[in-house]
């Protein structure tokens, strides 16, 4: 069974940085491609960043020189790098992976993700 289980949210002030991890159990976060997510109180969830081949992370406009994503290479962890934080950037972060089965003996990646996390939170203040 997959599990996915962020970590490292917390508080922080304007200008500071928080790390966040995502572990997963029964899974790897490299077999296709993997995310972060948030989602703020009254809002809808945005994608923060994917990550799918090593050196290749994309961002939302609103964090991107702020945020950094990487992936152990083993796949069992994703990190979410976040500096110079915003009061904007206070949500619930969630890591994201898509899915793959075997088809006619070939891998296949999920459209979607298929696999989330529980969440953790950030709360960033002025």
């Amino acid at each position: 069974q997959v599990r996915l289980e962020e970590s490292g949210g917390g508080s922080v002030q304007a200008g500071g940085s928080l790390k966040l991890s995502c572990t997963a159990f029964g899974y790897v976060l490299n077999a296709c491609g993997s995310a972060w997510f948030r989602q703020a109180p009254g809002k809808e969830r945005e994608l923060v960043s994917t990550i799918y081949r090593p050196g290749t992370a994309t961002y939302a406009d609103s964090v991107k020189g702020r945020f950094t994503t990487s992936r152990d290479y083993d796949g069992r962890r994703l990190y979410l790098e976040m500096k110079k934080l915003e009061i904007d950037d206070s949500a619930v972060y969630y890591c994201s992976a898509k899915g793959r089965s075997v088809v006619e003996g070939n891998y296949k990646c999920s459209e979607d993700f298929q696999f989330w996390g529980q969440g953790t939170q950030v709360t960033v203040s002025s």
